[in-house]
């Protein structure tokens, strides 16, 4: 299981390398509680479309970023670029716009953004992924690459932020971790990249939906703190 969740803090690792240091910091502005507790994130994929509820009162710069970059198109036409089943499914990096499947994961928008480190990890649970603590010891997280917890991931609780929680769609989600099963994708096994297969077609803020549906339902408990 640490191999896996090395997955997660190698996610911008080999960029910051190379740049020889971190990026600096972001501070976003949050968005008003009231108007941000009305707002949900439906992804739309060539598998499907899900739905993210949000978590401003929580994580408030973290939302504030997410809410900025779906506004202005971001993660339209990036991919889920890591796939792997019973873990995670991440997404959110710029890099896999190009045709290199082998540099998804070092990317983002060019800063981080603090931590704000207070919810679980629920199956179904939205989180950022961020650099490792030996040179990120704040656990500032990466300005755009988020996952998906596929099940309850207790190991990761208290290491970071967790900004959302997926509320419908999860047939999408089932749809997505499947492609990490076919053999004519680049990247394979627990670092599995299914390239245009797993492609965000659409990111758009909708207004907050009123209740939760059976898909919701199999997505897990919402956290408590």
């Amino acid at each position: 299981m640490r191999a896996l969740t090395n997955l997660l803090l190698l996610a911008t690792l080999a960029g910051a390398e190379r740049a020889g240091a971190s990026p600096a910091p972001a501070t976003p502005s949050a968005p008003p509680a009231t108007a941000a507790a009305r707002q949900d994130v439906v992804i739309e994929t060539t598998q499907g479309s899900f739905t993210i509820r949000l978590y401003p009162a929580d994580a408030p710069q973290t939302v504030a970023n997410f809410v900025k970059l779906v506004s202005q198109g971001f993660y339209d036409s990036l991919t889920f670029h890591r796939v792997v089943p019973g873990f995670v499914i991440q997404g959110g990096d710029p890099n896999s716009r190009d045709e290199n499947p082998f540099n998804d994961g070092q990317g983002g928008p060019g800063y981080t953004v603090p931590a704000e480190i207070k919810r679980t990890h629920v199956k179904g649970a939205v989180a950022m992924a961020r650099q490792p603590d030996v040179v990120n010891p704040t656990r500032a997280s990466n300005g755009s690459q988020f996952y998906i917890a596929l099940g309850d991931l207790a190991q990761l609780d208290g290491a970071y932020t967790v900004f959302g929680k997926v509320i419908s769609g999860w047939d999408t989600i089932d749809r997505l971790v499947a492609l990490a099963a076919r053999t004519d994708i680049a990247r394979v096994g627990n670092n599995a990249n299914p390239g245009r297969l797993a492609l965000i077609r659409h990111a758009r803020l909708v207004p907050r939906s009123k209740g939760t549906t059976g898909a919701a339902a199999a997505a897990g408990t919402e956290a408590k703190h």
